[in-house]
């Protein structure tokens, strides 16, 4: 059986652009206040602009990972990928088959707290928030 984590890496390996993005859901019908608990941990590199760098992204694609939380629920791991036509996706390592989940113009995204960003998820869109954005 395969292990479903991704190998380590030393933050100190990557390049200073590298950020660990945290977001949460977004309010929306059913979480009037949005919810903590419904979040993903990004780790991508960002440029001056706050945008996903996708030359870094190139050269150091298995750095670029992903962890997605819900309540009650194990966490699932993957990767950052950049899809033909340019879209972001979250492409999971897990056995369970899980769909990509695309996030919506990340290209034209910034990632800096406070900000907002969707993704679709099982074709539903959902807004998440960007709550921090800090150095690896």
């Amino acid at each position: 059986m395969q292990d479903a984590r991704p190998k380590s890496i030393l933050n100190t390996s990557l390049p200073p652009q590298f950020r660990q993005i945290h977001i949460e859901l977004a309010r929306e019908p059913g979480h009037p206040e949005g919810d903590a608990g419904v979040a993903f941990v990004i780790i991508a590199p960002l440029g001056a602009d706050d945008r996903i760098d996708p030359t870094l992204w190139r050269q150091h694609r298995e750095a670029c990972r992903i962890a997605r939380s819900r309540p009650n629920g194990q966490d699932d791991h993957g990767h950052l990928v950049h899809r033909q036509g340019g879209s972001w996706a979250f492409h999971y390592n897990s056995s369970a088959n899980m769909p990509d989940e695309v996030g919506f113009h990340f290209a034209d995204e910034r990632f800096a707290s406070g900000e907002y960003v969707s993704i679709n998820e099982g074709g539903k869109m959902h807004t998440y928030r960007v709550v921090s954005v800090s150095r690896l």
